[in-house]
């Protein structure tokens, strides 16, 4: 199979030879050798890259979750870099003056919360308003793009962990995403998607052959990624979910639990595609640093059984029954609940305290059902 940036290499680059040329990556922007888009830009004769542009965790990737990036000049090839993860989520007038072409080229997850594809809705709205054209290199949906789970973002919740309506396991690619933002939510800029070859809906990344570049620190491996769309949800609450391990997004705990009593619950409940095993970690940052946690380790027994979305809620409510005096949802800075930001919606913390979130995934299918439907114009492969 091909990706996006190298079939632009081969070929379309040349409808855009006379353009200046901003690239909106990181470290995840490779060709299928592992070399940088950003040499492949800066080096080649006929494309004249005049700045760059990155998402939340930096250029290079080496920023934590949700810490500011700031603009700078790259040291490599003494381009500017302007940050969009900072003052600025969306490109300002003064940061695109130097470019007629932004090119997106970045490595999504597959999940909604995964904020790439917020950044790629921002660019396509700034583009719109300064008359700048937008082109998105393809690159795979890691978690496949037939399986979608989860409910539309309800307005009142909307934020850049959940700024469109869309499921929580989405389905699609960037380039796909791209499309659906210009016809269906109102980004309607100069648009060019260029393509994968040899790309396939029910294709997971390890069906690729092609080397993995982690998108951000506690992005691990193929699991992890199948996990993510329900163990994200950990992050609204007061246990780990990880972060500060080797297993983020797989491990869950906190130091008022006993992984044995939660893995033997989890486990009683039966559900498809996973076990928990019972397990303790110490988290080098973040929530409990420096504790020991107990907790489980999340296994995948088949991927195409599970539901992510339902194991992560399910975990969640297993917890919320043993722990009740100690299990609670967090605030953010705006004193908003960050789990309703990453939920969706407002009603599945108390379904979850209630013992009744059954419910709400059964709710979703009809969400999910409008969303294929409304999706369909948009896919680029089969």
């Amino acid at each position: 199979m091909k990706i996006g940036l190298d079939l632009f290499l081969e070929k379309d680059y040349l409808q855009f030879k006379d353009q200046r040329i901003g690239l909106v990556t990181n470290m995840t922007g490779v060709n299928q050798g592992l070399v940088p888009a950003i040499d492949l830009f800066h080096n080649h004769p006929d494309i004249q890259l005049t700045s760059l542009y990155c998402p939340e965790h930096g250029l290079r990737g080496d920023m934590k979750e949700g810490e500011n990036v700031d603009s700078y000049t790259d040291p490599f090839t003494h381009l500017p870099v302007y940050s969009l993860y900072g003052n600025n989520r969306k490109p300002t007038e003064e940061m695109l003056d130097r470019v007629d072409v932004l090119v997106f080229d970045l490595q999504d997850i597959g999940s909604r919360y995964y904020t790439f594809i917020y950044t790629l809705a921002y660019v396509m709205e700034a583009s719109e308003q300064y008359g700048k054209q937008v082109v998105v290199l393809d690159r795979p949906n890691p978690v496949s793009g037939l399986n979608m789970e989860g409910n539309l973002v309800e307005d009142q919740v909307r934020s850049f962990v959940g700024l469109l309506p869309i499921p929580n396991r989405h389905g699609m690619t960037v380039g796909e995403l791209a499309q659906l933002y210009k016809h269906e939510f109102g980004y309607d800029c100069a648009l060019t998607v260029v393509p994968m070859e040899g790309w396939r809906r029910e294709m997971y990344y390890d069906d690729t052959g092609l080397f993995w570049v982690s998108p951000s620190p506690n992005v691990t491996n193929s699991d992890m990624n199948t996990l993510y769309t329900g163990t994200c949800l950990i992050e609204g609450t007061n246990l780990s979910e990880g972060r500060g391990t080797t297993r983020p997004f797989e491990v869950v705990g906190a130091p008022f639990i006993d992984g044995h009593q939660l893995a033997k619950a989890f486990n009683r409940r039966s559900v498809p595609g996973v076990l928990a095993r019972p397990t303790s970690f110490i988290p080098s940052y973040q929530k409990h640093e420096g504790e020991i946690c107990g907790g489980v380790q999340l296994h995948l027994v088949n991927r195409q059984e599970l539901h992510s979305l339902a194991t992560g809620i399910y975990l969640l409510e297993t917890i919320a029954e043993l722990y009740q005096e100690e299990f609670e949802f967090i605030v953010n800075e705006e004193n908003k609940f960050f789990f309703d930001l990453l939920a969706g919606t407002t009603t599945l913390r108390n379904l979850i305290l209630n013992q009744n979130a059954q419910e709400f995934i059964r709710s979703c299918e009809d969400q999910v059902e409008s969303f294929k439907q409304r999706r369909k114009p948009y896919l680029l492969y089969r």
